[in-house]
């Protein structure tokens, strides 16, 4: 631990658990104050407070706001800037509905648009003049390999995703001239992971495992092999480092990126 996020605050939404809270981790791994934000159980939510505390974090308070719901994300923008509010918000909150064009509802539709792209929108136009006005902010926005390439039966998923790497350009854009380096800047950047370990997808790579002879490795393999040339997914805390990385003082230049962490998928 390095310590060089202390007296910073990130907010990052979906991070009860999965991706989103292996960031909040890393993130109080280098002293940063986190707002922990997401949907579960209480006791889903004080692990992680306990998790991401135990991590280094200079203070870990949880947030409550529906996605769906503007108003909400207002209250929840509020009571975070009243809590000092973000120096660095982490969009990573996203759900996903496989189902052809044929097949798509308009409330699976209005849903992922909801959670990925829109909620991502309104947290950031709560977020970014404060950001500008301290010549200091990070935005860091978990799209998808699918923000940058399309899949059979995702269209609202691919759509959402798309819109948000283009939105984050253009926000990275009217950003791109507020601070300095002595400040840090403010910078809008898209990670966009490919297959990553997490508990959602582990019933596919145990379907694969058993098609293997109950080989983990060799499902993993076979379940990759259709996209990520790798034929290895990465961890969460992966992506967690790079959002420190971007979130650094070194990367006040790094702005309107895309960058990809999905083992050559995208390179195809």
């Amino acid at each position: 631990m390095s310590g060089q996020l202390t007296g910073r605050t990130a907010l990052v939404t979906g991070s009860i658990s999965g991706i989103g809270l292996a960031i909040a981790r890393k993130l109080a791994e280098e002293g940063a104050r986190v707002a922990l934000h997401g949907l579960g159980s209480q006791a889903d939510i004080d692990a992680a407070v306990a998790v991401v505390s135990a991590a280094g974090a200079a203070d870990v308070r949880f947030f409550d706001g529906d996605l769906t719901d503007v108003a909400a994300i207002d209250r929840l923008m509020e009571a975070v800037a009243a809590w000092g509010g973000a120096d660095i918000l982490v969009n990573n909150a996203g759900i996903q509905k496989t189902a052809s064009l044929e097949e798509a509802t308009p409330e699976i539709w209005n849903a992922i648009i909801a959670v990925n792209l829109s909620a991502a929108f309104h947290t950031m136009r709560r977020a970014l003049p404060a950001m500008a006005a301290k010549g200091f902010g990070r935005v860091v926005n978990i799209a998808s390999v699918h923000g940058l390439v399309a899949s059979v039966n995702k269209a609202p998923y691919v759509a959402s995703k798309f819109g948000l790497v283009g939105m984050s350009r253009v926000a990275a854009l009217e950003y791109a001239g507020k601070g300095s380096r002595a400040s840090g800047g403010v910078t809008v950047n898209c990670i966009c992971p490919g297959w990553t370990e997490t508990p959602l997808i582990e019933p596919q790579v145990l379907a694969r495992a058993a098609e293997c002879g109950g080989d983990r490795d060799a499902g993993v393999a076979s379940l990759l092999s259709e996209k990520q040339p790798s034929r290895r997914m990465s961890d969460p805390a992966e992506i967690g480092q790079l959002v420190v990385w971007l979130s650094s003082p070194i990367a006040h230049n790094i702005t309107g990126a895309a960058i990809p962490v999905d083992g050559g998928w995208t390179s195809q």
